[in-house]
């Protein structure tokens, strides 16, 4: 089987499992954002066109919806940015986003005692059990740094 064969069994039976029929579009769908991961709806419809030419918009949005509703994707929305979507799902990972081109990457869970990651619950407050943490890293790329030319910081000795 190739890659792909593979993938739509897996997403088949995942479907099948969540009482959803295996269709075209639904099958569309998720090669796009598969192949084209932190892609927003309208990237993901033009990919997925690719594959499916008669394919519509109002139909991408409720499968993303109902994707995402079965925790077969993952939608998220970085700042000054429209929801984007992944198939990378059922892990607490977060994301990285470049502010100069908007790339964005994957980044493994944070770990350690951060003030950030442990929430402080004040004396009215009912604590709850965290499930997740939604962390969102900001900086520059290094494809963005080397075009850039960013200031070097030099050192002067008194």
């Amino acid at each position: 089987m190739t890659d792909h064969t593979t993938e739509q069994a897996e997403w088949a039976a995942a479907l099948h499992a969540h009482g959803r029929r295996v269709t075209k579009q639904r099958l569309a769908v998720l090669a796009a954002v598969q192949h084209h991961p932190h892609s927003p709806a309208e990237g993901i419809l033009a990919a997925a066109r690719k594959e499916l030419p008669e394919l519509t918009a109002q139909s991408v949005y409720v499968v993303l919806s109902d994707l995402t509703d079965l925790q077969m994707l993952r939608r998220f929305e970085p700042p000054h940015s429209p929801a984007l979507y992944e198939t990378r799902v059922g892990d607490n990972h977060h994301h990285a986003v470049c502010i100069s081109c908007g790339k964005v990457e994957d980044v493994d869970c944070a770990v350690g005692h951060a003030p950030c990651l442990t929430p402080h619950w004040d004396e009215n407050s009912k604590p709850m059990t965290i499930q997740i943490a939604d962390v969102l890293y900001q900086g520059i790329c290094q494809d963005c740094q080397s075009k850039q030319q960013l200031p070097v910081t030099s050192v002067t000795q008194k």
